[in-house]
């Protein structure tokens, strides 16, 4: 029988679903496929009641056992921090590139079936009601307007630009006409139907385009970064932990010089005497380590995932449940975002977790920072963490198997790369070039996150720009020189991180927090250090924030 405290834990994630089809459809719950979440005041509200109400029902309870400290200790630093987000008017300003209100309501729909014609007839619905939640967007937004709390100029612009390429035009349709295209092709499937609501749907994206450009605009905030107060919240909420904001500044400065260095050293193994950027420039567009074709390359992917969970079962470094052993790779819709992602499985399993891999308009893609990619977004990365915590009912309560903290998420899974790398799969100085160029991107995500949005000094001692303030166009310049991806991605990259601060910096934080536990762990073992073991024991304990985990992790 469950305790109180686990039962909370499941009602909340039922209640909240109730209150959020696109949260209930990601979890695979169904009922309510065929409707679209309330951005509205009034749906904010009614969420934010819910957090309350499950908050002061949770200070009533008792949380003595192991389980129960855990899985209450979990839920309330979710809620309280909601309520400090809520109380700062956040929800009034969702206004971002990525993982905004907007994005969400368009990435609902890449999770839903597309099989029969029943499946045609639920999104038909869904898409029907897009037109009313982007006016309670729009009402939202309005409402933080008239508070003072509003989003930056720069994500405002850049999202209605993003709007307006899903609404369409003559020369490329729109997400939502090729989505009912797509299903009009189906016998029995409410070809018309779609149609029409597909016109509605983007006729209301264009609305609220138009509303950002020519009214949200005019008394969006100027400033690019949110600034130190926002920062520390959002640390907050990213981190799963307080984290000064200078001490992290100067640790990923001192970050990048190292990983600079190897860089250089890993660059002369594959071209003695040229330059980085040469080195990257034949990578891209000489060597023949490359795939032509979308789908080629996701069959490429797919294999190497395949390969990656074949090691890991058979050489016992995991023991990975069999509903999990499977695992998709995609290619995502144009008109998102230009990064990959990871999309988890249903509750049930019924759907499988899976990896999005967008083209960017490109048919050639060199290969050699393909690996450490996979191997972040799917295994032993994202999806081991997140599919083990999806089925470890026992342990764990339905909201720590659902809850996702970016540092200890993103950290493990910048840790698995680092963990391939460790069992030879980046042997290949190519591959490890690539691996070497996304530690070395996260480390600069540090340092222009926090440069940016806390309007830091580049140090005097810094032989690039000594004692500028950091600002978008610096910014740029100095991911591009760490990143393995061109330059419309690393522009995409530098909107992402002044539209979501804290996030982008959650990655390297995060792996740092990963890598100083299993020090200690070792540290304190010995040479009884049981590496598989102390990977099950702190998979065992779910996503958490690190301030959490590190305490639990203690008890190792």
């Amino acid at each position: 029988m469950a305790s109180p405290v686990f039962e909370l834990s499941d009602s909340y994630i039922e209640r909240l679903a109730a209150l959020d089809p696109g949260y209930a459809t990601a979890l695979g719950i169904p009922g309510s496929d065929h409707l679209m979440t309330d951005f509205s005041p009034a749906g904010h509200e009614a969420r934010e009641t819910l957090n309350r109400a499950t908050l002061a029902k949770l200070s009533s309870l008792n949380t003595s056992s192991d389980g129960d400290r855990l899985a209450a200790g979990v839920l309330r630093s979710s809620l309280e921090l909601s309520e400090r987000e809520f109380a700062a008017g956040e929800h009034l300003r969702t206004i971002r590139v990525l993982a905004g209100d907007v994005d969400y309501a368009r990435s609902v729909f890449d999770l839903m079936p597309t099989e029969t014609a029943e499946h045609w007839r639920t999104i038909a619905e869904r898409i029907s009601y897009v037109p009313g939640a982007f006016k309670g967007m729009r009402e939202s937004w309005s409402l933080g307007m008239q508070r003072g709390v509003v989003a930056p100029r720069r994500q405002v612009l850049a999202v209605a630009e993003m709007l307006e390429g899903w609404a369409g035009s003559v020369a490329a349709p729109g997400f939502f006409t090729t989505l009912a295209e797509q299903g009009a092709g189906v016998s029995g499937a409410p070809a018309e139907g779609l149609r029409r609501a597909a016109r509605e749907a983007s006729a209301a994206l264009a609305e609220t385009a138009e509303f950002l450009r020519k009214t949200y605009a005019l008394v969006a905030d100027p400033r690019n970064g949110v600034g130190e107060d926002r920062h520390a919240l959002a640390r907050r909420r990213y981190l799963g932990m307080d984290m000064d904001a200078d001490d992290a500044y100067t640790w990923g400065l001192e970050e990048v010089r190292r990983l600079d260095a190897e860089l250089r050293r890993c660059a002369a193994e594959i071209k003695p005497g040229a330059s980085l950027d040469e080195v990257r420039h034949y990578l891209d567009n000489e060597s023949t380590e490359a795939i032509e074709g979308e789908e080629n390359l996701r069959r490429w992917l797919q294999g190497l995932m395949n390969d990656a969970m074949e090691f890991l079962i058979s050489n016992q470094h995991f023991d990975i449940p069999v509903g999990i052993r499977k695992i998709d790779a995609k290619i995502s819709p144009p008109g998102g975002a230009a990064a990959q992602y990871y999309m988890p499985p249903s509750e049930d399993l019924t759907r499988a977790g899976s990896t999005w891999y967008p083209a960017n308009g490109r048919t050639r893609f060199p290969l050699w920072s393909e690996p450490t990619t996979a191997y972040h977004e799917g295994v032993p990365g994202h999806h081991l963490q997140i599919g083990m915590a999806i089925v470890n009912r026992e342990k764990l309560s339905r909201f720590q198997r659902n809850e996702f903290v970016s540092g200890h998420g993103e950290g493990w899974a910048l840790y698995a790369e680092r963990l391939m790398d460790e069992f030879g799969f980046l042997s290949r100085p190519e591959y490890r070039l690539g691996f070497l160029y996304a530690q070395a991107f996260r480390a600069a995500r540090v340092v222009v996150d926090i440069g940016m949005h806390c309007e830091k000094k580049i140090p005097k001692d810094w032989p690039w720009h000594p004692g500028e303030t950091w600002n978008p166009e610096l910014a740029l310049e100095f991911l591009s020189a760490r990143s393995s991806n061109d330059e419309a991605f690393n522009r995409s990259e530098i909107d992402r991180y002044l539209g979501w601060p804290a996030q982008a910096i959650s990655y390297k934080l995060g792996e740092r927090v990963w890598l100083r536990l299993r020090d200690e762990a070792k540290a304190k073992h010995g040479a009884s250090f049981d590496l598989r073991a102390w990977h099950t024991y702190a998979l065992d304990l779910g996503n958490l924030g690190l301030e959490l985990f590190t305490q639990e992790m203690a008890r190792f």
